[in-house]
């Protein structure tokens, strides 16, 4: 089977970004204007592939390439952002036999590998998918190395009570003995991206991990994005910023992007409970179904995060280095 891959340099943003919506396994970070934000604030090009079957398109690939000196590097996504979830994303193959859909995502990948080695030649590539994406074995075949890593999903249908009971009891304590306190959770505009960016940054400071998201970088993908992508949510204690969440929604799912640290405040009031609960109760009004944790890959974290009843959802890290690559990917394991 042959799959043609191209650049969508000659499309417009709203016919990519129909394709996105079309495509299963796409996410928010997939939109055109997203996609040109990471690259201007990752230093690197984006080149937005397209497998088509004659003129049915099959799949979409957006790839960063990025010099290091001497080593060219492929990424989807780019590191440096924290942008989680990139890789492909497939259309048209819901109708067709398990046979003809692995043949067909085989070409794809096939595809967009050789255009990459012909167009880019990169000494070292790293995707990482989406959470879901239903088989990786294309890649293995291209010999890459695939890890799997994990994320929590929370199923945020039902009743709302329905929701509230399946947490553990100390979450279900918190959200519901907060309402006795002065405290408030908004959704606001750009002027809490700030705030939120820096409480980040101070947290991971004072864990001596690296942390490049800007306040600038968010603030345009705010700006830029489809409205209602973006969505900074705020904790007030006593009047007071507290804490916040950078949400990010798209489909049928509501992501913890940026946020829910521990903290700046000596406080007994379940800061982070309450905006997690709030979070998800925005994504229920418009339609979301799941609220992304967004990792589930450290034990300390994970103890916070399970408690919201989540299901263990896997996704997959891509791989592939030559010898000089290597040093990209120690560069990129330092800075992801």
């Amino acid at each position: 089977m042959t799959i043609d891959i191209t650049s969508a340099d000659d499309m417009t943003p709203a016919e990519w970004n129909t394709l996105v919506e079309r495509a299963r396994y796409t996410d928010a970070m997939h939109q055109w204007e997203a996609l040109a934000v990471i690259a201007r604030h990752a230093d690197s090009t984006v080149h937005r592939l397209i497998g088509h079957k004659g003129q049915e398109p099959v799949g979409i690939f957006p790839v960063f390439e990025r010099r290091y000196g001497p080593i060219t590097a492929v990424f989807s996504p780019p590191p440096g952002l924290r942008i989680v979830y990139l890789g492909p994303g497939l259309l048209n193959m819901d109708k067709l036999t398990q046979r003809k859909t692995e043949r067909r995502q085989r070409a794809f990948i096939d595809g967009v590998l050789e255009w990459v080695d012909e167009r880019i030649g990169p000494s070292y590539i790293h995707v990482r998918t989406t959470p879901g994406y239903p088989d990786v074995r294309p890649f293995t075949w291209n010999d890459c190395t695939v890890s799997p890593t994990y994320t929590y999903h929370v199923d945020i249908t039902g009743p709302e009570s329905d929701l509230l009971d399946r947490f553990s009891r100390d979450a279900r304590t918190n959200i519901r003995d907060a309402a006795a306190t002065d405290y408030d959770v908004d959704e606001r505009g750009p002027e809490a991206i700030d705030r939120i960016v820096e409480q980040v940054r101070s947290r991971y400071a004072a864990q001596d991990v690296p942390y490049d998201v800007t306040p600038s970088f968010v603030r345009e993908l705010y700006e830029q994005t489809p409205d209602g992508t973006i969505r900074p949510f705020t904790c007030h204690l006593d009047g007071s910023f507290v804490g916040g969440i950078l949400a990010v929604a798209f489909d049928d799912t509501i992501a913890r992007w940026q946020g829910g640290v521990k903290p700046d405040v000596d406080s007994d009031f379940p800061i982070n409970d309450v905006l997690d609960w709030d979070v998800m109760r925005a994504g229920r009004e418009i339609g979301c179904t799941t609220y992304d944790l967004v990792g589930a890959n450290f034990p300390r974290i994970n103890r916070y995060k399970s408690k919201f009843g989540p299901i263990l959802t896997p996704f997959y890290e891509v791989e592939q280095a030559s010898l000089l690559g290597s040093l990209a990917a120690r560069m990129y394991k330092h800075r992801k």
